[in-house]
C-alpha cells in the first residue's frame, strides 16, 4: 500500500560531489554538494547557497573541479559538507588531503578522490533562491586503479559514495544488477 509522504525531496540515489576551487591566495577549498549532477553530455550544474566561499571563489576564476567521493575518504568528505570556508580559511589545510593544480582550468585536483572533472564556468544565475552553477567538463582524470583493462572507468571499483536524504547517510555504490538498453529490451517485442 502506498502512502503520502508530503512534498519532499526524494531522489534518490544523490551523488557525493567535491567541489574544488582556488580562493584568495591560491587557497584550496573543497565543498561537500549533494544538489547537483550531469546535465548534458559536457555539462554540470550545481546548486549552491549565495553566500558560499565555493560559489565566490568559481565566479573569480571562472573555474572548479568536481570528484566524486569515493568510501576511502568519507571522513574528509562530510567535513567538506560540515565546515564552511568562510569560517575557515583552512579547512583544507585540516582535511590532510593533498591538490594539485588542474592542467586545464584554474583550480585544484584533489589527487585522493579517484575520479575528478575539471570544469569551465558557463553560467550562474538565480533559480529559486539558490544559485545555479553551470560547467563545461574540459577533462576527467582519474586514478588508474579505478579503470578496466581498456582504459574505461569501472563504476565498481569507484567506489563512489551516495547520499541517502531520507535519513542523512552515506552509501557505497558499486554492484552492477544490470545492462543499460538491455535489461528492457524484451518487453520490445510485442
Amino acid at each position: 500500500m502506498l502512502k503520502d509522504l508530503g512534498s519532499l525531496p526524494a531522489g534518490f540515489p544523490m551523488p557525493v560531489l567535491m567541489v574544488g576551487t582556488y580562493g584568495d591566495n591560491d587557497t584550496v577549498n573543497v565543498m561537500n554538494v549533494a544538489w547537483g549532477g550531469i546535465c548534458g553530455m559536457d555539462k554540470i550544474a550545481l546548486n549552491l547557497a549565495p553566500d558560499r566561499k565555493t560559489l565566490a571563489n568559481i565566479q573569480a576564476r571562472k573555474a572548479f573541479t568536481v570528484a566524486l567521493a569515493d568510501a576511502a575518504h568519507i571522513k574528509e568528505a562530510d567535513f567538506f559538507g560540515i565546515a564552511t570556508g568562510n569560517k575557515m580559511p583552512d579547512k583544507f589545510a585540516r582535511s590532510g588531503l593533498t591538490a594539485k593544480k588542474s592542467a586545464n582550468v584554474d583550480a585544484p585536483v584533489i589527487q585522493e578522490f579517484p575520479l575528478t572533472m575539471e570544469c569551465r564556468l558557463e553560467e550562474v544565475r538565480e533559480c529559486f533562491g539558490e544559485m545555479r552553477v553551470v560547467g563545461t567538463i574540459v577533462n576527467v582524470v582519474a586514478d588508474e586503479k579505478v579503470l578496466d583493462e581498456k582504459g574505461k572507468v569501472d563504476a565498481g571499483k569507484l567506489n563512489a559514495v551516495m547520499f541517502d536524504q531520507f535519513r542523512n547517510g552515506y552509501y557505497s555504490v558499486g554492484e552492477k544488477i544490470a545492462q543499460a538498453w538491455n535489461a528492457g529490451a524484451a518487453l520490445m517485442k510485442g
